[in-house]
């Protein structure tokens, strides 16, 4: 029978469940713990969505684990990909025997004189509330609402015909093929799924309330591939991090000292891909500066 108290309690098996479970062990070998995961299968993100083209959008050797050296070629992974590599990460470490499926944590509560929590836990499948009790508790549960992603109200929406579709549940039968297709939105998630959705569509139009800040860079990291041909797994995952972290600070150090020429740059981008069109240039061209919001990454430029 599974112990009612550990030392420590983590909510959520996606990656960063699964990252503390692999460094509680590791480092504090003798303490207790589990993983609450309130659906049936770890990888929390990376398994929830399922919309086409779904992929990082950050590099993965910075994503990744660095106790477990991403050695996929592309960089910029798809969506199996990396859930491939967090079902290999927890069978690997055993961290997939801690993990307690179907059990979503619904309420917490603090003892100062017992110096614990107490967590109430819905056994998904039985519908039972149990109580478990824990030193720690370490939230992993990342930042969505599992049960339904936001969707704004519009008009006309019960007599529209066609289909509308929020990407956090995508079904799997739909056809999509020769259709006319509207993408609300112009972030991350739109960056990803436009131009997979162009590949058999009719037509797509992204429609955007305003424009957002696209960099192209490379799906695949050269430099970490020519490496990883003379050097050691481990050995190519640090260095290639840690180029990739310090690039990506000091891009960003950039573009908020000086915003005028870091907005040059990345529209300049742009311009050159889109052949210099006024037109689709000023559809890449947002009013604020860079990194007032997040910009989107597009692997080689699709």
């Amino acid at each position: 029978m599974a112990p009612s108290h550990l030392d420590v309690l983590i909510v959520g098996a996606g990656i960063s469940g699964i990252g503390a479970a692999y460094h509680l062990q590791t480092s504090c070998p003798n303490k207790t713990f589990a993983i609450l995961e309130g659906r049936e299968r770890l990888g929390g993100t990376w398994d929830l969505f399922r919309y086409p083209g779904i992929r990082s959008d950050s590099d993965m050797y910075t994503l990744g684990y660095s106790f477990r050296p991403w050695t996929n070629a592309k960089a910029i992974a798809d969506g199996a990909s990396i859930l491939a590599y967090l079902r290999e990460t927890a069978a690997a470490y055993g961290i997939d025997r801690h993990i307690r499926f179907g059990h979503r944590v619904e309420s917490v509560r603090w003892s100062s004189r017992a110096a614990r929590w107490t967590v109430g836990v819905k056994e998904v499948a039985s519908g039972n509330v149990i109580e478990l009790t824990c030193s720690f508790l370490f939230i992993c549960a990342g930042y969505y609402d599992y049960e339904a992603g936001y969707t704004p109200e519009f008009a006309g929406r019960g007599t529209f015909r066609g289909k509308i579709i929020h990407p956090q549940h995508w079904p799997a039968d739909l056809d999509y093929e020769g259709k006319r297709v509207v993408v609300i939105g112009s972030g991350a998630t739109a960056v990803t799924l436009v131009p997979e959705l162009a590949k058999r569509a009719a037509h797509v139009t992204m429609l955007q309330r305003s424009p957002t800040y696209v960099v192209s860079a490379p799906g695949s990291d050269r430099i970490a591939n020519w490496l990883r041909e003379r050097l050691p797994p481990e050995t190519v995952y640090d260095i290639t991090r840690w180029k990739n972290v310090l690039i990506g600070m000091a891009f960003f150090a950039y573009c908020r000292r000086f915003p005028d020429q870091a907005k040059r740059l990345l529209v300049g981008q742009v311009r050159r891909q889109v052949k210099n069109d006024p037109e689709l240039v000023a559809h890449f061209t947002p009013s604020y500066n860079p990194w007032d919001q997040r910009v989107c990454l597009v692997p080689d430029g699709d």
